[in-house]
């Protein structure tokens, strides 16, 4: 017979806050599930628990994965025709910094 007890004290569930910037306005600051970006040399996918990243942005569409977003930011975004929790927002250039599931993206 085991002695081994679950403890759910110990369970943490972690999440994802990205904030979008730009020199004029914030332009998402929330909880997401993951974000696609558009890196130099094609699309990259950050997600929960990724390693800590600093890389430069180039002209496309930042994709945010939720369920939902705040309706103060929903202006910002368009969204995926045919998939509700796709988020997306145009950018010309940029950079991002991800690390300890939180990321800050810097762009116009």
């Amino acid at each position: 017979m085991s002695n081994f007890k679950f403890q759910t004290s110990n369970f943490k569930f972690v999440s994802m806050n990205i904030k979008i910037l730009t020199p004029e306005y914030v332009v998402f600051e929330g909880e997401v599930d993951s974000v696609l970006l558009p890196g130099k040399n094609g699309e990259f996918h950050i997600m929960k628990n990724h390693a800590g990243i600093v890389s430069s942005l180039v002209g496309g569409d930042v994709k945010l994965f939720a369920n939902s977003i705040d309706e103060a930011f929903a202006k910002n975004f368009t969204k995926e025709s045919g998939k509700d929790s796709v988020f997306a927002y145009a950018i010309k250039s940029g950079v991002v910094e991800f690390n300890h599931n939180k990321g800050i993206i810097l762009c116009e």
